[in-house]
């Protein structure tokens, strides 16, 4: 088979596959379930829609696996449980998010499912560079509604770790934590760490 006839018929391949998926704000809950079974790719939803997430810096990785070892050593003491990126959390019917980060206080709790959770105490978000908004905006909106408990945004790009704690039915600031303080949490009593080790990480 000739150099033209593989690409012709690799473009055909992806006009079939374009042709096959639904359009833009036409996807179903399940749809979106059933495409991020099989990716690797992070990807969130939101009525209808996709929303591809960027790939992770060694730097964004470094950060995240530090902070995950610090809460699943703390919780799976405890009796909780704790995630890396990857897993789907339900915000709503017709909103998905993957945080960084997301923990249970009781590795028992109902909202724990294998394909996706239903809810969770506490969210992580590493801040991405190529849109800091999405971390620092629109997810604080997003994990509010879902009636998360606390939200950590951990942003590299001015070192600084805000705590968010839900009162009501929006965040209110528990605390900005900057090299060479302590960030605590409002929900975990107990649980701390050193801002220059977080970001220090490697």
């Amino acid at each position: 088979m000739g150099t033209t006839t593989k690409r012709r018929s690799l473009k055909e391949y992806k006009d079939l596959i374009f042709d096959l998926l639904p359009d833009q704000g036409c996807w179903s809950d399940e749809k979106y379930l059933s495409l991020t079974d099989h990716t690797t790719r992070l990807v969130e939803f939101t009525d209808g829609r996709l929303e591809p997430l960027p790939m992770p810096t060694d730097k964004h990785q470094c950060i995240l696996e530090f902070l995950f070892f610090l809460f699943s050593v703390f919780l799976t003491s405890r009796g909780g449980k704790a995630h890396v990126s990857g897993l789907r959390l339900r915000i709503r019917p017709g909103k998905y998010r993957e945080p960084d980060l997301v923990a249970l206080l009781n590795a028992n709790d109902p909202r724990r499912s294998n394909r996706f959770w239903t809810g969770a105490d506490l969210a992580l978000e590493v801040v991405s560079k190529d849109k800091p908004e999405r971390d620092l905006v629109t997810k604080r909106f997003d994990y509010a509604e879902g009636k998360v408990p606390e939200y950590w945004i951990v942003n590299p790009l001015n070192e600084t770790i805000m705590v968010l704690k839900l009162r009501r039915r929006s965040y209110v600031k528990h605390g900005t934590f900057r090299r060479g303080q302590v960030a605590t949490s409002a929900l975990l009593n107990g649980l701390s760490v050193e801002v220059s080790d977080v970001f220090d990480a490697d």
